[in-house]
């Protein structure tokens, strides 16, 4: 229990930066959560056991069971659980975990009490034994709680959820996907944003979204650092990569996420599909 919840202090001084030798972490009453600097860690034997990438909320009375950020990879890669994102269309659209999927909100329901239409759930993945896991916006969100609730008191047998949320999921694996809507907000609102091309240098120079800058492969992106095309100032900046496929852009966001950028999104799909959506 030592150790769950040292792993629990390492993992918000990486999500917000506010755990210090002598200042405790403050959280809500519903979320229990050790003050790191009282707490005195047991003696690791085993270094998987220790890994933060294993650690999950503890919460004084959890609605349902919940899956660490190393059990969601490996739900992701497995494709046989449904992983949704719980929040509201837009903000799964401008950024959400690779493989997540969204549906549209319970009719009637205010903002500060938005929920996932059940009804649609059920619609996508067709058996209430289906087995679910929900996110949202880390540990302060009421959002996937909400939602498993409502699943459970549907009938719904096997809900889960990463309550962690995409907070730690760019903290701990850093690569996030962008749909087209997503695109077509960020490039109107947001002009501090880079466009990163994946493609080749003769691609890039027939022609790109304007104000975007090449980077090729993997190996571009220590050069990348170095001559400005990548905001070394500003680890924040809001990174979207696309490319001649989603492949491609997917390969290039991932070694850039790995070197400490934090908001960092992939575009899955063609340059003309991207194209074509932020003429819409």
């Amino acid at each position: 229990m030592l150790q769950n919840r040292y792993l629990i202090g390492m993992l918000l001084s990486v999500m917000f930066g506010l755990v210090t030798a002598c200042q405790p972490v403050v959280m809500p009453s519903e979320v229990t959560v050790a003050q790191p600097a009282l707490v005195q860690a047991a003696p690791a034997t085993d270094t998987a056991a220790s890994s933060i990438y294993q650690a999950t909320l503890q919460e004084e009375k959890p609605v349902n069971s919940q899956i660490s950020t190393e059990e969601l990879q490996a739900i992701l890669a497995d494709g046989k659980t449904f992983v949704f994102d719980s929040r509201p269309h837009l903000e799964y659209s401008i950024s959400h975990i690779p493989g997540a999927l969204n549906v549209a909100p319970k009719p009637g329901v205010e903002m500060s009490q938005y929920v996932s239409d059940v009804a649609e759930i059920e619609r996508v993945v067709q058996s209430k034994d289906a087995a679910i896991v929900l996110y949202c916006n880390g540990p302060f969100c009421g959002v996937s709680k909400r939602l498993s609730g409502e699943l459970l008191a549907a009938g719904f047998s096997d809900v889960r959820r990463y309550q962690l949320g995409i907070p730690t999921w760019r903290a701990l694996v850093g690569l996030t996907q962008i749909e087209v809507d997503g695109a077509r907000y960020v490039m109107a609102g947001d002009k501090t944003a880079v466009w990163v091309d994946t493609r080749s240098a003769d691609e890039f120079g027939a022609g790109s979204l304007e104000g975007a800058v090449n980077i090729v492969d993997i190996a571009d992106v220590t050069t990348a650092k170095d001559d400005k095309r990548l905001p070394m100032q500003d680890h924040n900046t809001r990174i979207i990569v696309f490319g001649a496929d989603g492949e491609q852009a997917r390969t290039v966001a991932a070694e850039i996420a790995k070197s400490a950028f934090h908001n960092v999104s992939f575009f899955d799909g063609t340059l003309e599909e991207l194209m074509q959506g932020l003429q819409e």
